[in-house]
């Protein structure tokens, strides 16, 4: 029987640890690490589904130059001697690379050391800039150095946890489960500062539904509010910061009053009051806080603003207290060890140091080190455009999808000279590579992850490397050594190239820098094959070391001080108005990831949510015309999508959200990117991507569609489609809005290449109706197409489960397929509420109606919500909602 291998969730910055097996058939079972601190054996929906991520179905497998297929000789030579000639023609500032918080730490390693090192320039950059670029800014400014000092233990000592724009039960929902644990033990409490009232809203002691943009009003005001209460630390203000009175003076005038806060804020005084007094009051309290923050034109401001009210009550590397930034990516706090942020140098230094450039290029023996910092993301991409980078490689992201003015996007990389893309899976992205690599995936990927509290676990392979695919140091590497680097670039192993980073840490580091894990730098193959997940800082020969950063009042500043930093509250980069009067946020949703290549195979991950919407509060939607259902368009000043109206309560009354996850791989135009403004924080470079003015309008669909197939396409010509994995295949959605009569026309082109003898079709043209189905040479059902005007759809439930089974049709069933419907009543499960267990909010509806009074009867009955944890605010509504209607 094969072995468990230990390794590392790749989602989200908690990482999990993991223990995958691989089968005899090749499946592979996945479960949480029980052994791992991060998660004790817990995992999330997503993580539980890992196993059902890795097949062979749409990996790139081979190098592409221009379509073609090509050996790795050919196309390392090409993308080498492009790079070489661009640099010769250009200078080394007309190159550049954008990669991935998806990356292992050696891989960023060696992709900064080529770029900053050798190549010499600081044009390397990640798609952390748009997740935690503005915590970098704030922790250097605060502490003078990007250390996060706590670690995931003071969740559960803490007596108060604010959570500040982080839908943490959703998005770190292990992570969140330990909180709750610990409100049960000890009574802590949870306050939520979110515009949105999310799942973590919804299960909270204080929620406050914050007017976005506006997190610095708030926490000036509180900490006016300790001045004003004389809830100081002023002992360790004086001998560990500086910085005080100008913070606090601005933060008086910012926010005089608790009225005025709450006024600015759109709260209510009362609820402004509690948290004040809470926070005062509490010593163990603990800020979290995430994108809501960071993505921000003013995140960095966010950021201090945060930490001035620890730094004021001295609450900070200690245990049950502190600000804390949970990163969105298994490797953002990785990627910025290495360097990875284009403002950034190695090992935690930087340009502003002329003494770290020359430390750096000595260690290195770079001479031609870059010597300045290099395009963010934003400014990257605009450079690609007007000519200024003519060669750009990016690693293991989707930039046409992700980046904000994704249109802008697209277009540069179209009119980019040379674009070599490194990924797993074909993208957006992928359609305007020069040359395509096929890079390594989770489970084939061997190196080290670092997550949000600064620990360090291993990647580990479990499966062979599939086709010609290559790991990305190595792909990196190869080319570095074809540019002439060869000596530099001398590594046969992860191991090696990880020992470099970690002597790299402590060369010439005194204490200076607390990133420091020299106590690796001679970890031998053996040891870092069985690498236990720990803590950083690891210095040689340093003995104890202790977990939280910062309890002894000390910083990586030159006079060992923290800094306050004063900051005022700013308003939104582009305010509403009457073009545009809807403030449109985006955001993650529970069971999808990123732009969906990996969570977007899985039916069950799919089945919570289907489809895109926009999700938007009653009032606006009566104001505009809107119902639930409708197929909504929503322009910006950038771009504009599409998406499905949902309406909720918990969405304030003049913004929307949309989620940011579709790429054209699964909808037509449901992109957040596109709609997204490129303006960004002056001093991390992070885009707002919380804040953009929109207006929304119905658009008249009058006929619908629905195509359930085996097959993998991308329907053309459409309004509107989206599509999503089920068992068996795909479900596609269509909608348009020509007459129901052009619909059926060219909708019954996706059927068009199904041969005519397996082709049933009925049309009811009084009645614009079309219905069609054909089976395989098994007699199983291969595809279906439903057609009719709108709202006039037949359940498609028993289709489904018919593409599900695999099963050759009976005589029954073959005549009730034009139908639609199934020739015997069936039960179903209904929308999945618990992805972990596959539990529809049918069978959780019928567990209440037997007597299921509470979410822990529902998890005894069904299981659902007794995993991660992220779906028991669901089923507690659904409680509450039938508690009611029975008391009514």
């Amino acid at each position: 029987m094969a072995a468990e291998v230990r390794t590392t969730c790749p989602y989200c910055g908690v990482g999990c640890g993991v223990l995958a097996k691989v089968a005899a058939d090749g499946s592979v079972s996945v479960r949480g690490d029980p052994d791992h601190p991060a998660n004790a054996g817990k995992l999330c929906s997503k993580g539980s589904a890992l196993g059902e991520t890795l097949g062979l179905d749409g990996r790139l497998l081979s190098p592409e130059i221009g379509g073609r297929a090509a050996g790795w000789d050919e196309a390392l030579d090409l993308v080498a001697k492009k790079f070489s000639d661009t640099i010769a023609a250009h200078g080394p500032d007309s190159v550049g690379f954008y990669v991935s918080g998806q990356l292992l730490t050696e891989d960023y390693y060696v992709a900064n050391k080529l770029m900053k090192g050798f190549i010499g320039c600081g044009n390397i950059d990640t798609n952390s800039r748009l997740c935690m670029a503005s915590s970098v800014a704030g922790h250097r400014r605060a502490f003078g150095e990007d250390i996060v000092p706590g670690t995931y233990e003071d969740f559960e000592e803490a007596d108060l946890v604010v959570l500040v724009g982080s839908n943490t039960a959703w998005c770190h929902p292990v992570l969140y489960q330990r909180l709750l644990a610990a409100r049960t033990k000890r009574g802590t409490r949870i306050a939520v500062v979110d515009p949105r009232r999310t799942a973590t809203g919804e299960d909270c002691d204080l929620f406050l539904p914050i007017r976005p943009g506006t997190d610095v009003l708030l926490f000036n005001g509180l900490l006016a509010h300790l001045v004003r209460r004389g809830a100081l630390d002023a002992d360790y203000i004086a001998a560990h910061t500086n910085g005080f009175d100008a913070a606090t003076t601005l933060a008086a005038a910012d926010a005089p009053t608790v009225a005025r806060v709450a006024e600015g804020c759109g709260l209510d005084p009362a609820d402004v009051r509690r948290l004040y007094d809470w926070f005062a009051a509490t010593p163990r309290t603990v800020t979290v806080y995430s994108q809501g923050v960071n993505q921000s034109a003013h995140g960095t401001d966010k950021v201090n603003a945060i930490i001035n009210c620890h730094l004021a009550t001295g609450r900070i590397g200690k245990p049950g207290m502190g600000p804390f930034s949970v990163t969105g990516q298994p490797n953002a706090m990785g990627g910025r060890e290495v360097g990875g942020l284009a403002n950034q140098l190695a090992a935690h230094m930087g340009f502003e140091d002329s003494a770290a450039i020359d430390r750096v290029g000595r260690f290195w023996n770079a001479p031609a080190v870059a010597r300045k910092p290099g395009l963010k993301a934003v400014d990257l991409f605009e450079a690609a455009a007007d000519g200024r980078v003519r060669a750009l490689w990016i690693m293991g992201t989707n930039p046409a999808v992700s980046m904000p003015d994704a249109a802008r996007v697209r277009a540069a990389l179209k009119a980019c000279d040379f674009v070599v893309v490194s990924d797993v899976v074909r993208t957006d992205t992928t359609r305007f590579a020069d040359v395509l690599l096929p890079a390594a995936g989770w489970g084939e990927k061997d190196g080290t992850v670092t997550n949000s509290e600064r620990r360090i676990s291993r990647q580990r392979p479990f499966a062979p490397l599939p086709g010609d695919v290559r790991p990305d140091w190595w792909i990196i590497t190869e080319v570095a050594r074809r540019m002439g680097f060869a000596e530099a670039f001398d590594y046969a192993t992860p191991a090696a190239i990880f020992r470099e980073h970690a002597a790299l840490s402590a060369f010439e580091n005194d204490g200076a820098r607390l990133f420091d894990i020299g106590g690796l730098a001679d970890i031998d193959d053996d040891d870092y094959a069985g690498f236990q997940p720990m803590h950083w800082p690891l210095r040689a020969g340093r003995g104890a070391r202790a977990d939280r950063l910062a309890g002894d009042g000390k910083f990586p500043t030159p006079d060992g001080r923290a800094r306050f930093v004063a900051v005022r509250q700013e308003g939104p980069a582009l305010p509403v108005d009457g073009a545009f009067p809807i403030a449109l946020t985006t955001g993650r949703i529970r069971d999808q990831w990123h732009t969906m290549t990996r969570t977007g195979l899985v039916p069950r991950l799919m089945a919570h949510a289907p489809e895109p919407a926009i999700e938007i509060n009653p009032a606006d939607a009566a104001a505009i015309g809107l119902r639930e259902g409708d197929l909504a368009r929503v322009e910006s000043r950038y771009g504009s999508g599409r998406a499905k109206v949902r309406l909720t309560d918990a969405q304030r009354i003049g913004q929307a959200f949309l989620p940011m996850h579709w790429s054209g791989r699964f909808a037509a135009n449901a992109a957040a990117g596109p709609l997204s403004t490129p303006v960004t924080d002056p001093f991390s470079g992070q885009p707002e991507l919380k804040h953009v003015p929109v207006r929304i309008a119905r658009e008249p669909v009058h006929w619908e569609g629905v195509l359930i197939t085996r097959r993998d396409i991308r329907p053309t010509g459409f309004v509107h489609w989206s599509r999503a994995a089920v068992a068996g295949g795909w479900a596609y959605e269509l909608a348009g809005t020509e007459p129901a009569e052009q619909g059926i026309l060219l909708a019954r082109r996706l059927v068009d290449v199904v041969p005519r003898d397996r082709l049933l079709e009925y049309t009811d043209r009084r009645h614009s109706i079309f219905r069609a189905a054909a089976t395989d040479d098994d007699g199983r059902l291969a595809e279906a197409l439903l057609v009719a005007p709108r709202g006039a759809l037949p359940e498609r439930e028993w289709l489904l489960s018919l593409l599900a089974s695999g099963a050759p049709l009976s005589s029954l069933e073959r005549r009730a397929l034009l139908s639609g419907r199934a020739p015997v009543a069936m039960p179903s499960i209904g929308r999945v509420v618990c992805a972990c267990f596959n539990v529809g909010v049918n069978q959780i509806d019928r567990a209440i109606a037997g007597g299921c009074a509470s979410v822990e009867e529902v998890g005894r009955t069904l299981s659902a919500g007794t995993n991660c944890g992220s779906c028991r605010v669901e089923i507690r509504g659904m409680i509450e909602a039938r508690r009611l209607q029975a008391a009514e």
